[in-house]
């Protein structure tokens, strides 16, 4: 059920690594500037990682046999990239998946949406400081409005509540009914971001971060505001399109275009069997979540921005200046970034989850060495009586083919080794 294959890059690992970036000074010296910035450089580990082709299939492997459906993964050091696969599309065809699947990648498209921000604030159109009343007055207002920057829209620290309750009112009940029923119904963004931002506010502003899909949907309106056009258009042209990306959009319907695999959601447990959401109108995500990728395109547009292709040098110092996450673990949030802490260094990318997939995508600061997975089963998890989910051999798997494909070296978990969460959780709140 695994597949794989090497492909030699052509770019060299000493170019990307020549173009590394780092905080400017006045960012770090300047104590009014906001959160500490974090380092763009990581220490270089003792040992260099290689690509090792039969780990990196036995760690899919073991995923697939842990209970996922489903699963593709793209795998690069330095000039040497791995794709494989294995499990199935469709668990009762057995119609299998493979690499180079498109995949809804759910808030990956956040780093999108930010790197389109940071062009605009290189163009002078707005700060990061600024208030978003200043610029969506109708959006965000009052109090609130002055108060909330474009910053703390990006790190998520803002306070505003999360609109996906709104959206589908029964995963307040964790039940699939709403799910079911507005699959394929077409939502404002404007009506969604309003009900939450007049929602009580989860956190008061700039006091930690608290992760809210709606912060990255008002990014989408701020950009459209300060561009003078449809955000999808602008990030198409000056993200997708500028980091030579062949397979990522956003969608223009329901169902995605294009060989793809069934996108099963349990819902911890209550949708059962699992549904598949692979056709599914993305209205309610947008700027947020709505793109449609493959694990290489996003390997390749990280690196892209890592390696100066698509923002400055202070601009990309800007997205890597961090607040901790909740929870900790070596987790921190940027602008539209997210870092962790592995045991071969600090990463940088962003997790995504739309209902039934899954995607984690890491990238070493450089630029030289990145993973991204894309799974078809999501919310496989237990939750504790505390509505927690509780950590499934799946976990430990993922785990352990994430870390092959960065840190090398890592085994193929035991069948009977005790779970554990993955260091960084799905970044939803319904999760």
């Amino acid at each position: 059920m695994g597949a794989g294959r090497f492909r030699r890059l052509a770019t060299a690992a000493a170019l990307l690594a020549s173009l590394a970036l780092a905080p400017s000074a006045a960012s770090a010296q300047n104590p009014e500037a906001g959160p500490e910035p974090a380092p763009a450089f990581e220490a270089v580990p003792q040992r260099v990682p290689v690509l090792d082709a039969a780990r990196l299939r036995a760690t899919l492997n073991a995923t697939r046999a842990a209970g996922m459906y489903g699963l593709y993964s793209t795998a690069r050091v330095g000039d040497q990239e791995w794709d494989g696969a294995s499990g199935v599309a469709d668990p009762r065809t057995r119609r299998p998946v493979t690499p180079g699947m498109l995949h809804r990648v759910g808030a990956v498209t956040a780093t999108f949406t930010a790197t389109a921000l940071m062009q605009q604030v290189e163009r002078g159109r707005l700060r990061l400081d600024d208030p978003i009343a200043a610029h969506l007055p109708n959006v965000i207002y009052g109090e609130r409005g002055r108060q909330i920057t474009v910053r703390m829209l990006l790190n998520h620290t803002s306070g505003v509540a999360d609109h996906l309750t709104t959206a589908f009112p029964s995963l307040a009940e964790r039940s699939p009914r709403s799910l079911d029923e507005g699959r394929l119904r077409r939502q404002p963004v404007r009506t969604l971001v309003s009900e939450a931002v007049n929602s009580p506010l989860v956190t008061p502003p700039d006091s930690g971060p608290s992760y809210s899909g709606t912060n990255d949907l008002i990014a989408g309106l701020l950009l459209e505001k300060v561009s003078g056009e449809r955000a999808e258009d602008y990030i198409t042209r000056n993200v997708i399109r500028r980091a030579g990306l062949r397979a990522t959009a956003f969608p223009t319907g329901p169902e995605i275009k294009g060989p793809h695999s069934g996108m099963y959601e349990s819902l911890h447990r209550r949708a059962r069997p699992p549904r598949d959401y692979s056709t599914f109108d993305m209205s309610y995500a947008w700027t947020a979540g709505a793109l449609v990728s493959t694990t290489d395109d996003v390997t390749r547009f990280y690196r892209a921005l890592f390696t100066g292709g698509l923002v400055t040098p202070a601009s990309l110092a800007e997205m890597r200046r961090t607040v901790p996450a909740p929870g900790g673990r070596g987790v921190r949030y940027g602008l539209g970034l997210v870092s962790m802490d592995l045991p071969c260094g600090t990463f940088w990318g962003h997790d995504g989850a739309v209902f039934g997939a899954g995607t984690r995508a890491l990238t070493s600061a450089d630029g030289t060495r990145q993973i991204a997975v894309g799974w078809n089963l999501t919310k496989y998890q237990r939750l504790d009586a505390a509505g927690r989910p509780i950590a499934h051999p799946i976990d430990n798997a993922l785990r352990a083919h994430v870390e092959q494909g960065l840190c090398g070296g890592a085994e193929t978990p035991a069948a009977d080794a005790p779970a554990q969460p993955l260091p960084l959780e799905y970044l939803t709140p319904d999760s």
